[in-house]
């Protein structure tokens, strides 16, 4: 199936609505942050240790606001548009990404066809990014496996990425592709991600007229294929 457009929220009362999911996922960890400051400075016992787990927890939350942050800044960037208009062959993206990545405990698959397009290289990275990152952090299930491809098909330039995990209703799916869902279907995957990765591979697309299919694998699992225009010069991909 197709995913479903995730453009910025065009009414006051959308607007309002993502307002305050973004506020709700800045403010929950920040209160829980100085909860735990607050507690342990009180504790006329706590030692040097007890300060170093409390600086590391409150680190960790710290790292995971960032990163809300930055896919935020990566979604509205994408909504505005192109603003450049390079070379890019998705193979060597998709090949950069994999190589940020430890594969060792999963069985992957990775064919990396030459697949050209024109557009913004960081955008395209960013998508690539959280497709691969997403595959991998779901994929919690015994046997896990990751496939990862790009070429050409149809006169279009596609990446592919395709991961076991937990099943998926397929009824849900489209939800996926909007901001700040989650479907709790494992707890540890749900609870690292921010509820934007896919919702930005969607605007990325949409800013490149990509087009994106995903659907859910009967034995669990997501497949989504991204599938760009396709540039006639490839020397220009170099």
């Amino acid at each position: 199936m197709s995913a479903p457009s995730a453009t910025a929220p065009a009414t006051f009362e959308e607007q309002e609505c993502f307002v305050a999911y973004v506020a709700h996922e800045l403010r929950t960890p920040i209160a829980l942050q100085r909860t735990l400051v607050e507690v342990t400075l009180a504790d006329p016992l706590a030692d040097t240790a007890a300060l170093r787990e409390m600086g590391a927890r409150v680190i960790a939350g710290c790292e995971h606001q960032q990163a809300l942050i930055e896919a935020l800044l990566d979604l509205a960037r994408s909504q505005r548009g192109l603003s450049r208009h390079d070379p890019v062959d998705l193979a060597a993206i998709a090949g950069e990404v994999l190589l940020a990545h430890d594969l060792s405990e999963l069985e992957s698959v990775v064919v990396l066809e030459p697949a050209y397009t024109m557009g913004d290289p960081d955008l395209v990275e960013r998508l690539a990014a959280n497709l691969i990152s997403n595959a991998i952090r779901h994929n919690v299930t015994s046997g896990c496996r990751i496939e990862v491809a790009t070429g050409m098909g149809l006169g279009r330039a596609v990446l592919s990425v395709v991961n076991t995990g937990p099943s998926i209703p397929a009824e849900e799916l489209t939800r996926l592709f909007r901001p700040f869902q989650r479907l709790d279907v494992h707890p540890r995957s749900s609870a690292e991600g921010v509820g934007l990765g896919l919702a930005i591979v969607q605007e990325i697309a949409n800013a490149h007229g990509a087009f994106v299919t995903a659907r859910t694998r009967v034995v669990g699992g997501l497949e989504v294929h991204v599938s760009f225009p396709a540039t006639l010069n490839r020397r220009a991909a170099h």
